[in-house]
């Protein structure tokens, strides 16, 4: 049993000096990198909750929405388009106008799917003529090239929660000192 235990220590030792190798700090950057995305770090409360409110608010909306629907389809006789797009600022100014974290996902993740629905409308309306190939890899790649140059130049300009992730998966990635926060932990804890 004790052979196994200097095993298991001359493995580590190993490990570390391994990490500690000026040369490797690249590759190794690439490998935590990985590791720090694919650990799930996200706690149960804090998704309940947001689900919650999230949950909660587009009800909410929907009662508003549909509420005011209604109520100018009656006063007028008719549906018309404008009473969608009316009803729904409102609801909008209402039920998701407080600038908080919820609520600015669903208005980023509403956005992207607005510019993609405007973008296809021009196509359609004739405004912008049919593309001759999928632009989709042109947009995936000036997307991330502008999230990316923006969060190694600009990081203040992107939303908090963005940072937070971007700064876990590029930043954190660069920084270890032995084999528990490389593999097991993304940061040192304050013991060591």
């Amino acid at each position: 049993m004790a052979g196994s235990g200097d095993a298991l220590r001359a493995l580590l030792r190993a490990a570390n000096a391994l990490l500690q190798q000026r040369r490797y700090r690249a590759a190794l950057a690439v490998l935590k990198g990985f590791r720090n995305g694919a650990v799930l770090r996200e706690k149960l409360k804090s998704i309940a909750k947001a689900t919650y409110i999230h949950s909660r608010n587009l009800a909410y909306f929907v009662f508003t929405y549909k509420g005011l629907m209604a109520l100018q389809s009656q006063l007028q006789g008719k549906k018309i388009p404008f009473h969608s797009f009316f009803a729904a600022c409102i609801g909008g100014w209402l039920v998701f106008g407080e600038n908080n974290p919820i609520n600015s996902q669903i208005i980023m993740y509403l956005l992207s799917r607005i510019l993609f629905g405007l973008s296809r409308l021009a196509v359609e309306k004739g405004y912008v003529p049919q593309p001759k190939q999928d632009p989709f890899p042109l947009v995936a790649a000036l997307v991330w090239g502008t999230v990316l140059w923006l969060f190694e130049y600009h990081r203040q300009t992107l939303q908090p929660s963005l940072q937070s992730s971007m700064t876990y998966l590029y930043d954190d990635s660069d920084v270890w000192h032995d084999i528990s926060d490389f593999l097991i932990y993304n940061k040192r804890t304050d013991s060591k």
